[in-house]
């Protein structure tokens, strides 16, 4: 097998496995309401992932970059597995996808691991699909010994999602839904009040999901002196740091959520400027989505057509090299 990274740190399978075409997709399957499950191959970036590390990935040449945890990573199958909520053009484009098909590049592991070691109890607070991007951490901190209790929250049941594993992960859980047709009914912050009212002792919080749920933790438990940290998934475009997409502020500093995150202190997050930032495309995304909804089958086989192109053009590429390859055995045999 061929696999190298190129000047840009894409990593880009060069394996000969008869016509096929980029990233293949292994698996496919819904989770939730508009929830997708993806197992990807990507060896090298199985390899190397850690907790709270994710990836950038990339449909076809002219799409958008878009970030996504990494839930889990098999090393030795060479595979990373996604989750994807259809909210917009891409990640629509995106679930309509199924085992067989591809994307055409990913960027990763990016961002820094999650701290992991022994806190004492901690409590992890996820908002549906962030649920998956907890959960690796979530094992890592049990693994350390920590007592990990685990409360996910969800808009009503059919966007509750790896019920069995946020299990598994964790000490306690629990299941919250806005409408309460499944688990307790109310927000995630009810049940952190709950506990906190019940003398639980907490040494360490995680938050993942929607900023107005994080800036609502952040708002309970720093005050009392808790160590808190939320998982920013602002605009990022390169992953990298230099387009200044995901900038966030940090009392007077700012950072940048892809490299000097994307976990960070929430006692120092300015969540104000945060959720201005990330409304600022909301009506141009709007707009794009209504666009796909209306040519959905149109842009899914568009995108196909083009990753078929473009494997057909490296496989003619394998072909001349392994010409060569055959022509510089003989002239030095």
């Amino acid at each position: 097998m061929l696999c190298g990274t190129s000047s840009s740190g894409i990593e880009r399978s060069t394996t000969y496995r008869g016509p096929r075409l980029m990233y293949r997709i292994v698996e496919a399957r819904p989770v939730g309401l508009n929830i997708k499950q993806f197992v990807i191959e990507a060896p090298r970036i199985a390899r190397k992932q850690r907790p709270g590390q994710f990836v950038i990935l990339r449909l076809h040449e002219k799409g958008e970059r878009i970030p996504l945890t990494i839930k889990a990573a098999d090393p030795a199958a060479g595979t990373v597995t996604i989750v994807v909520q259809g909210v917009g053009k891409t990640t629509s484009l995106l679930n309509c996808l199924e085992a067989g098909d591809s994307v055409l590049d990913i960027v990763g592991p990016l961002g820094r691991p999650s701290e992991i070691e022994k806190f004492g109890t901690v409590l992890i607070l996820a908002g549906s699909v962030g649920t998956a991007m907890a959960l690796p951490t979530a094992k890592a901190l049990k693994e350390a010994g920590n007592h990990v209790i685990f409360v996910e929250g969800a808009r009503s049941r059919e966007m509750v999602v790896f019920e069995d594993e946020v299990r598994e992960a964790s000490s306690r859980s629990f299941i919250m839904t806005d409408d309460g047709t499944y688990g307790e009914k109310g927000l995630v912050t009810a049940k952190l009040n709950e506990l906190l009212a019940a003398g639980q002792k907490i040494d360490f919080v995680l938050a993942v999901g929607p900023i107005p749920m994080m800036r609502a933790v952040s708002q309970i438990t720093c005050p009392l002196g808790i160590r808190t940290v939320v998982s920013l998934n602002s605009i990022m475009v390169d992953g990298t740091g230099m387009c200044g997409g995901c900038r966030v502020l940090l009392g007077d500093k700012s950072k940048f959520a892809c490299v000097d995150g994307p976990e960070f202190d929430a006692s120092q997050v300015n969540f104000e400027v945060l959720m201005q930032r990330n409304a600022m495309y909301r009506e141009k995304e709007c707009e794009s989505l209504k666009a796909f909804e209306q040519h959905k089958p149109e842009y899914l086989k568009q995108l196909r057509a083009e990753l078929a192109a473009k494997e057909a053009e490296l496989e003619r590429l394998r072909g001349e090299i392994a010409d060569l390859s055959v022509t510089n055995e003989a002239f030095h045999g």
